[in-house]
């Protein structure tokens, strides 16, 4: 019975519960195809015919030898189709020298830069590496410590990508902004790189002035950059110190690196037991002096001397020490100059070298 059995013929299993179509034979094993259109290997002496195929022992699209055209020796039964999906190839990255040392950065461009009370900024995340950057960009207020989440996704090897348009009322939500990362390679060995979560608090107040904004290495246009990962290092570290323990740190590293000035703070504040002292060293005035020239720089500190002594121009008897620096001299003699041309009358002496050391001038109001 066994050897009578032949391709196209239906069969059932001795010994098992099932049975098929036979669709090849090899030696003394049938191939069934099953209902579930699995094919199966079973014994020939294992099989009984149920439904013999009288079309000369062949089944359509199969012959003796066991050859077979399509998927399960079926295939070729049905209609001629080209049934093979799409292939997907891999994406192919360009990657450059040196690229797999990370260097991430994130960059504010307004729109109008002459108009930065109004203007929108376009945030745009730099991966400066031949990884693959799963990002997520957030932020915080002092009035809310929670974060929010306003861009989040995947950026690809060498290359820009804008996160948001952020309109200028945002700024006041961006006390702290963090930047959570994970690099990683497509289809190709690669070493692995640590993810990395950095934070910091953004100095707005650099957003509407004008001198604050700097082409760099990545744009042309002027812009308000931050480094997130720089030769594969995180720049900021996690715990966000608050704005009184910053202010202090910077107040004291000042006062550690120049021994002959008196340690003040960047607001003119008044002493009640001693005269106003203003500080008109250029970096108390200005956050940055990249792209003054030193025009631009003493036009600004006579512009704060004269915003001091306009502010007290009716309070008689009051001092004032202005604190100018040795240098080579170009402050003072453009105080004195105001002094002596559209400040008259005023009593003007070397402030206390005891207290204040080289470089500060006095001024008494008088009517």
């Amino acid at each position: 019975m066994a050897n009578s059995i032949k391709i196209g013929d239906t069969v059932r299993y001795l010994n098992s519960v099932g049975g098929g179509t036979v669709v090849r034979i090899d030696g003394n094993m049938a191939y069934v195809l099953e209902e579930d259109g699995f094919e199966t290997p079973v014994l020939l002496r294992e099989c009984v015919a149920v439904e013999v195929n009288t079309r000369n022992g062949a089944r359509p699209g199969a012959s003796q030898s066991g050859a077979t055209t399509g998927k399960s020796g079926v295939a070729a039964a049905l209609p001629s189709k080209d049934t093979t999906p799409a292939v997907v190839m891999p994406e192919k990255v360009e990657e450059v020298a040196g690229g797999d040392v990370i260097n991430i950065q994130l960059a504010y461009i307004p729109v109008d830069i002459k108009k930065l009370s109004e203007t929108e900024f376009e945030v745009v995340l730099v991966n400066d590496s031949n990884y693959y950057i799963y990002y997520c960009y957030m932020s915080s207020s002092d009035l809310e410590p929670k974060w929010t989440t306003r861009s989040a996704g995947l950026l690809e090897p060498n290359t820009q990508l804008t996160l948001e348009m952020m309109p200028v009322r945002d700024l006041a939500e961006l006390d702290r902004v963090a930047v959570q990362y994970l690099p990683f390679k497509k289809d190709k060995l690669f070493d692995m790189r640590e993810p990395a979560l950095v934070q910091w608090r953004l100095d707005t107040t650099k957003f509407c002035k004008l001198h604050c904004f700097h082409p760099n290495t990545y744009f042309e246009e002027p812009v308000i950059a931050c480094d997130i990962t720089v030769k594969g290092q995180p720049m900021h570290r996690r715990q966000l110190p608050d704005a009184k323990t910053i202010e202090e740190g910077i107040r004291q590293k000042k006062a550690d690196t120049r021994p002959d000035r008196r340690p003040v703070s960047k607001r003119s504040t008044p002493n009640p037991d001693g005269p106003l002292v203003v500080d008109l060293h250029i970096d108390e005035l200005v956050d940055s002096t990249r792209g003054l020239s030193n025009a631009d720089m003493l036009n600004l500190q006579v512009d704060k001397f004269r915003e001091v002594m306009d502010a007290n121009l009716r309070r008689t008897g009051t001092k004032i020490v202005f604190i100018h620096g040795k240098g080579e001299g170009v402050l003072r003699q453009a105080l004195l100059k105001e002094l002596n041309h559209r400040y008259k009358g005023h009593d003007v002496q070397d402030a206390s070298f005891r207290e204040y050391g080289f470089g500060a001038t006095q001024v008494t109001i008088r009517r």
